[in-house]
């Protein structure tokens, strides 16, 4: 299996790919902001909101996008289909983990994630730099706003590459197979919630947060710790799994997590945003 990740080394010897700079941060400062004060030279900064979700709603705060809208995203920043493409942020890859598995489904075949993120390549000693040019003229990227200095991508959106769920297939994988919630434990109990308007969980999924799929570096566990991790919560080989959070961010570096290991799980994009904004749902804490 080749790896969905990439060392620091290894992009700095890649040629010819495209680099996505993903950062981004819940109540601010907004991830423009940090790509410009430095970056990977030759990145292109990469909008959570804009270019990776759909507009918030019922569907929740980071819907998947509409396969065109998404399209022509991409092309605006440079991917390309027979380009390789990195992801990068500066938060445990929960981020770039979502632009890696928007890639995925949409039907990139070769995408990656900078394991360790900025940090690790900082810490590796290679450098950063602070031209303007691969931010969109808006500031983030949006319909008509191009970036200057990077010609466009060809990226043609196939969605379907990566399996997804629906709320009700959430419901129904938590009784046969395992639903894992990869928010953080105490949101999962029911005893904090800062950001959706009803506090637990999925009845039937498990706990899993996504903090325990790295070490203190930032980097992914090796493939044989992150199995052992996630066959104790039940997904061992063979096993249906699929992954929720709280607006299908974070969930989708659980997903990345366990391909690492070898695994493979469906993602619940709406989350639990999604699930909560129907009030017949049921809800379990504890």
């Amino acid at each position: 299996m080749t790896s969905p990740l990439i060392t620091p080394a290894e992009l700095a010897a890649l040629e010819d790919a495209r680099v996505l700079d993903v950062r981004w941060r819940l109540g601010g400062p907004p991830g423009v902001e940090l790509y410009r004060e430095g970056h990977i030279e030759g990145a292109v900064y990469c909008d959570l909101d804009t270019d990776l979700a759909a507009p918030p709603g019922p569907a929740g705060r980071h819907p998947l996008p509409e396969a065109g809208a998404f399209q022509t995203a991409m092309r605006r920043l440079g991917v390309s289909d027979g380009q390789p493409v990195v992801v990068y942020d500066d938060a445990g890859s929960t981020v770039a983990a979502r632009a890696w598995w928007a890639l995925r489904y949409f039907g990139h075949q070769d995408v990656r994630v900078l394991d360790g993120g900025l940090s690790a390549w900082q810490e590796a000693g290679l450098p950063t730099v602070k031209e303007p040019s691969g931010v969109p003229s808006s500031g983030v990227s949006s319909s008509g706003s191009g970036v200057s200095g990077v010609p466009e991508g060809d990226f043609t959106a196939r969605p379907g590459g990566m399996p997804v769920l629906t709320a009700d297939e959430a419901s129904a994988l938590a009784s046969h197979g395992v639903l894992l919630d990869a928010r953080a434990a105490e949101r999962y109990r029911g005893e904090v919630e800062p950001v959706d308007p009803v506090a637990g969980h999925v009845p039937g999924a498990v706990s899993a947060p996504t903090a325990a799929n790295t070490g203190p570096d930032g980097r992914f566990l090796d493939p044989a710790a992150l199995r052992a991790r996630f066959a104790a919560l039940g997904v061992g080989e063979g096993v249906q799994a699929g992954a929720y959070c709280g607006s299908g961010v974070t969930a989708a570096h659980e997903v990345l997590a366990l391909e690492v290991a070898g695994r493979s799980a469906a993602l619940y994009v709406g989350s639990w945003s999604n699930w909560v904004a129907d009030p017949t749902r049921p809800v379990a804490t504890g």
